[in-house]
C-alpha cells in the first residue's frame, strides 16, 4: 500500500506542477478561457476578475502539487485538492457533454486538449486524489515544517514572479499561432491533409401545418404543391479538422475595406503596432517615436492594428505622427492571441514574424530595425 500511496502522490504532485508551469507561461490564456465559460452561463460580471482568478489558481495548482510531494498537512491539501478536482472535472465534463467550450485550457496552447480528452484526464485524477483522501494519514512529511513551509513559501513567490514576468514581457515559451517564424497567411489557411466539414443542404417544407425536413435525396414520394418552402439549411453530418490556427485575422482600413492580403503579401520589411484599445495600455510613445524615426528612414511602412480605430486615429493626430502611420480596424479576439501584451510590436517580412515584442522591450527593437537595409 505504501508504494501504490507514493505512486499516486507522485503522479498528482507532478501534474499539478507541470499544468501549473504551463498555464503561468500565459496566464492571459487561462483568463481569456475563463471568460468564455463566464460567458456561456452568462456572469460576464465576472469578465473584470478572469486574469486575477488565473493567477491566483495557477499559484495554487503548484503550490498544491509542491505540498502533495513534500506530505506537508495533508489534511489540509488533501481536502484543498479534492474540492479543486471536483470544480475541475465539473467545467471539463460541462465542456464535453455540452458541446459549448472546445477546449479547456487545461495545459494551455502548449498541450491542446479536446474537451473529452480533458474531461476523462480529469475522471483519472479524480479516482487518484479520492486515493489519497483516504489514505492522508499514512502520509508523512519528507521535511521538517520549517523546511516544508520555506519550499512553499519560495514556490509561491516564483510562480507569481513568473506570472508577472510573462505578463510584461510576453510568454518565454510561444506555443501561440503567431509564434516567432510563423507565416501569418499560412496560418490562416486549414492545414495540409484536413478533412473540411461535411454537410448536407436540407430543406424545410410546410405541409397541412406541419413543418418537414429533408434533404434533395429524401424528397416525399407525394411531394407536389402542396409542400410550401420555408427555408434551407446546411446541416453537419460529420465535423472536420480542417480549422485554420488563425481565425478572424482581418486588417480593414477605416473606409471597411479589406487589405488583409493586401498588407500581408507585401514584399518587403514592415511594422505591426498590435495596440487592442487605448485605455489601459502602456506608454510607449518616446520610444515609439524613434523606432517610427529608424523605420521612416528605411522606408518601412508602420501599421497599427486595433479594436478601438477611433481613439487611435486621434491619437495619432494628436502626437504628429498620422502621417507616418497607417492605422486598420481587426477584430479584439484576434488581436487578444496576436498580442498578449498591449501594446505589442511585430516586426515582419512578407507575411512571415521575424520577431515580437511587448511595450517593455521596445529598446530591443531599436537595434532590430536599425540592422535592417534599406528597401
Amino acid at each position: 500500500m505504501k508504494i501504490l500511496i507514493s505512486i499516486a502522490r507522485t503522479l498528482v504532485g507532478v501534474l499539478f506542477i507541470f499544468s501549473g508551469l504551463v498555464k503561468a507561461d500565459d496566464p492571459l490564456g487561462l483568463s481569456y478561457k475563463m471568460q468564455e465559460f463566464f460567458d456561456v452561463w452568462n456572469f460576464h460580471w465576472l469578465d473584470h476578475f478572469t486574469l486575477t482568478f488565473s493567477i491566483l489558481m495557477i499559484v495554487f495548482e503548484i503550490v498544491a502539487g509542491v505540498a502533495i510531494l513534500l506530505g506537508w498537512r495533508m489534511k489540509l491539501f488533501s481536502w484543498l485538492l479534492l474540492l479543486l478536482i471536483i470544480f475541475f472535472t465539473f467545467l471539463t465534463g460541462y465542456a464535453y457533454l455540452s458541446g459549448k467550450v472546445r477546449e479547456c485550457g487545461c495545459f494551455g496552447d502548449c498541450i491542446p486538449l479536446t474537451a473529452g480528452e480533458s474531461f476523462f484526464k480529469d475522471l483519472l485524477l479524480t479516482v487518484l486524489i479520492v486515493f489519497l483522501f483516504f489514505f492522508r494519514d499514512r502520509i508523512r512529511p519528507v521535511l521538517l515544517p520549517l523546511g516544508s513551509a520555506a519550499v512553499l513559501i519560495l514556490a509561491t513567490a516564483l510562480s507569481s514572479y513568473f506570472q508577472w514576468y510573462v505578463l510584461k514581457h510576453l510568454p518565454v515559451v510561444d506555443c501561440l499561432p503567431y509564434k516567432k517564424g510563423n507565416n501569418i497567411p499560412e496560418k490562416m489557411k486549414p492545414p495540409p491533409g484536413a478533412v473540411p466539414d461535411s454537410t448536407v443542404i436540407t430543406m424545410v417544407y410546410e405541409k397541412n401545418g406541419k413543418k418537414l425536413e429533408f434533404d434533395a435525396s429524401h424528397f416525399p414520394a407525394d411531394f407536389s404543391d402542396s409542400y410550401h418552402f420555408v427555408s434551407r439549411y446546411d446541416k453537419l453530418i460529420r465535423k472536420g479538422n480542417a480549422e485554420a490556427a488563425i481565425k478572424d485575422f482581418n486588417l480593414v482600413t477605416g473606409e471597411g475595406t479589406d487589405t488583409t492580403l493586401q498588407v500581408l503579401t507585401a514584399r518587403g520589411y514592415k511594422l505591426f503596432l498590435f495596440e487592442k484599445e487605448l485605455e489601459g495600455a502602456q506608454s510607449t510613445d518616446r520610444l515609439f517615436g524613434v523606432i517610427l524615426t529608424y523605420a521612416k528612414a528605411r522606408k518601412i511602412p508602420v501599421f497599427i492594428i486595433t479594436g478601438d480605430f477611433d481613439n487611435l486615429v486621434a491619437r495619432t493626430q494628436q502626437i504628429g505622427i498620422a502621417a507616418d502611420v497607417t492605422v486598420l480596424k481587426c477584430d479584439a479576439t484576434a488581436i487578444k492571441t496576436a498580442a498578449r501584451a498591449n501594446p505589442t510590436l511585430y516586426l515582419l517580412k512578407g507575411g512571415t514574424i521575424l520577431g515580437k515584442w511587448s511595450y517593455a522591450d521596445f529598446a530591443d527593437v531599436l537595434s532590430a530595425v536599425g540592422e535592417l537595409p534599406n528597401q
